[in-house]
């Protein structure tokens, strides 16, 4: 019977751990998963090389809307209280200086989840933005619209005279701006079913749009990266604190978080919109449907730390050949990255690098390999140190990715009267002989080879 006992109660405690802790059980790398640009089946890549989520859609895309990752991002789901970081980012745009916000009935009423807002309560609405975003409170979205529609229309009478109508039309307005093209908002808090079903839909791509958006607000990025936190609101005509629990377990569970927001419904299954930043470079996360409230947060801690193991340093001087740069009374050993033809002189050139020779880029690898194309200017004359004598471009995928000026290593003189008649004549001689009237230019400079993976199409 003891050792039943025991049994039963290893049982019972694997089962409790199972569901308190979910396992990666459904989390999956799938060959039509497309990682920059290309499906894994058409790269040939390994379970290994890919991440591997969970989530119905998503999308993963840094700072300049590079998509580095998605999985049906532009079919369209239900995004419940992402919606609400397209609440605040209208919200900012539209209210006036000093807008207070005050909950009706109607905000107070509206359940689901709640900043535990009273009816009466007022506050300004860098308060109610947090009651927004940090516990997912509608009753602080219904409020914002209400209170911020109410100002355009007063604004603009021909908004017609539906407060929280004028500010959901300004979602869609703002959506559409930054390039939303499937994205439909009905109501300022992401509710979909009873009262509120209708057609109110988004994809992985456009919400990983609005997330670049919305960490372009000072205002947003310190409230979504703050956790949880206390507000003061005025009730009854007295101060009450109300505690806000944030939503977010992200910020716990990954260190380079630095928000944004959850959604969760019947119909949208548990979502999340993330923004991680690393060493100063930012990615934006989103996934929709996952199979349950944790797994959302563990997928997209996957996707981030899959995109930060392939993002890599590459200096942009990659020369064997080194020359001492004497400028501004300054020494220093630099790389030669080219020679630029000097145009007085037959067989003159001028030793060139980087105007910052130590400049380093961040590149996703899954890109490809980084180009070059140099470009040398006309050079007459005597030349210094530091002077520009031509430029260099780097690109990935045909795409800009940086840009340096090549400046002069050493000084080189001009020829004097002597030198030019000399080379008068041998260049008259030249016309003749066929040979060269000026030196050829040389580019040093060779980029290494990035990923074999970024061009490893399977058989």
């Amino acid at each position: 019977m003891h050792a039943r006992a025991i049994a039963r109660t290893l049982i019972a405690s694997l089962l409790f751990a199972l569901l308190a802790f979910p396992p990666f059980a459904f989390a999956e790398v799938r060959k039509a998963d497309v990682i920059a640009g290309a499906t894994v089946e058409e790269r040939g890549l390994t379970v290994a090389d890919c991440p591997s989520i969970d989530a119905s859609y998503a999308a993963l895309v840094d700072a300049d809307g590079t998509v580095f990752f998605a999985r049906e991002a532009d079919q369209p789901s239900q995004i419940a209280s992402i919606t609400k970081v397209m609440t605040a980012i209208v919200a900012l745009d539209n209210a006036p200086d000093g807008l207070f916000i005050a909950v009706s009935e109607a905000a107070a009423e509206v359940g689901e989840s709640s900043a535990n807002l009273q009816q009466g309560d007022v506050m300004d609405l860098d308060t109610a933005l947090k009651a927004l975003l940090v516990p997912s409170g509608n009753d602080a979205a219904v409020a914002i619209a209400e209170a911020v529609g109410a100002s355009m229309i007063a604004s603009d009478p021909s908004l017609g005279n539906d407060p929280v109508g004028a500010f959901v039309h300004a979602m869609n307005e703002k959506a559409e701006q930054i390039g939303c093209t499937n994205t439909v908002y009905e109501n300022p808090h992401g509710l979909d079913d009873g009262i509120y079903e209708g057609n109110l839909h988004s994809t992985a791509y456009d919400q990983a749009k609005v997330a670049q958006c919305a960490m372009g607000y000072q205002k947003i990025r310190d409230i979504v990266s703050g956790g949880s936190t206390t507000i003061t609101v005025d009730r009854g005509g007295a101060k009450a604190e109300v505690e806000l629990e944030t939503t977010d377990e992200l910020l716990e569970m990954y260190e380079y978080t630095i928000g944004v927001k959850t959604g969760v419904t019947d119909l949208a299954g548990p979502s999340f919109m993330g923004a991680a930043n690393k060493d100063g470079r930012e990615l934006y996360s989103v996934v929709l449907g996952s199979s349950d409230e944790y797994q959302r947060f563990a997928d997209t801690k996957e996707l981030f730390v899959w995109a930060y193991d392939h993002c890599i340093e590459l200096s942009l001087a990659n020369s064997d050949e080194w020359a001492t740069m004497r400028s501004d009374g300054q020494s220093r050993e630099v790389p030669v990255v080219a020679a630029a033809a000097h145009g007085d002189w037959i067989d003159r050139t001028v030793p060139a690098t980087l105007e910052d020779p130590d400049a380093i880029i961040q590149v996703f690898d899954f890109e490809g390999n980084v180009s070059q194309a140099v470009t040398f200017d006309e050079i007459h004359g005597t030349v210094h140190a530091g002077d520009k004598v031509g430029s260099i471009v780097y690109k990935q995928k045909n795409q800009v990715i940086a840009e340096q000026n090549l400046v002069a290593c050493e000084t080189v003189e001009a020829p004097n009267i002597i030198d030019t008649l000399a080379i008068g004549w041998s260049r008259f001689i030249g016309l003749f002989t066929g040979a060269p009237a000026v030196a050829e230019s040389q580019v040093y400079n060779v980029m290494p080879i990035i990923n074999s993976n970024s061009t490893n199409i399977a058989q």
